[in-house]
């Protein structure tokens, strides 16, 4: 620094929040930093503790789980043998490429505390074939007539009391993936060859501003069983 001349504050340069790595598959926390999977390869973050907001949804889900893993400890041994037996022809969601059979008590808890967060009777036996029948949503129509925006889902057939409809926030219309969806309910019975969930989804998450991006997903649960389902969506337009 010359005679006279002010001193700088010493600039470093920010170390991104997340960014793609080569290096051989891997997911989970190392140290300081957490890998995983990307859409476009591996990708490595920061560890950040997340925030715990302790939502009345959170809270739900928290002691729904409680509740049927304490169950699981009260069924005979005869009972968590058939379970155990059941789990075999059901595999885990798929992490780095690879999967394998649940566990006896973890196909109990998915079948539960699914039957329990829509309010269906719980079971000690486990399920035998699902068979799942054909979707009923189609897809997802936005409307704005007067000011007020309609969301509805076109529905040849009747969906039941077993479609499960999860919705995202309002998102940019520029983006083509959205994995944040959320449970707002069960599709209703339509009329006229249309469910409306107008509803379901301003409970949630209040009413869309034009131009914004909805994605749903619909798909069907069977004896607390779900399938993949299908994704919608649809951008909010301008008043009529």
């Amino acid at each position: 620094m010359f005679p006279g001349q002010a001193a700088r504050p010493l600039q470093i340069e920010s170390v991104p929040f997340l960014m793609k790595i080569l290096d051989i598959p891997q997911s989970g926390k190392r140290g300081l930093t957490v890998s995983l999977g990307g859409r476009f390869g591996q990708v490595s973050r920061a560890l950040v503790i997340p925030t715990n907001p302790r939502t009345a949804a959170q809270l739900t889900v928290r002691d729904i789980l409680a509740t049927v893993a304490r169950k699981w400890r009260g069924l005979t041994q005869a009972q968590r043998d058939a379970w155990t037996a059941a789990a075999k022809n059901y595999n885990s969601a798929a992490r780095l490429g690879q999967s394998g059979p649940l566990t006896g008590s973890q196909l109990f808890v998915k079948v539960n505390a699914n039957l329990a967060q829509f309010g269906q009777a719980q079971v000690e036996v486990p399920p035998g074939e699902t068979i799942f029948g054909e979707l009923a949503a189609q897809n997802l129509l936005i409307t704005n007539v007067g000011g007020v925006v309609a969301l509805g889902l076109t529905c040849p057939g009747d969906p039941g009391d077993n479609t499960v409809l999860r919705a995202s926030a309002p998102q940019s219309q520029g983006r083509s993936v959205c994995n944040d969806l959320r449970i707002l309910g069960t599709v209703p019975a339509p009329v006229e060859g249309k469910a409306d969930i107008t509803a379901l989804y301003s409970a949630k998450f209040g009413v869309p501003g034009v131009g914004t991006k909805i994605f749903v997903r619909c798909n069907q649960m069977v004896n607390g069983i779900e399938d993949l389902g299908r994704e919608f969506w649809a951008i909010v337009p301008a008043g009529a």
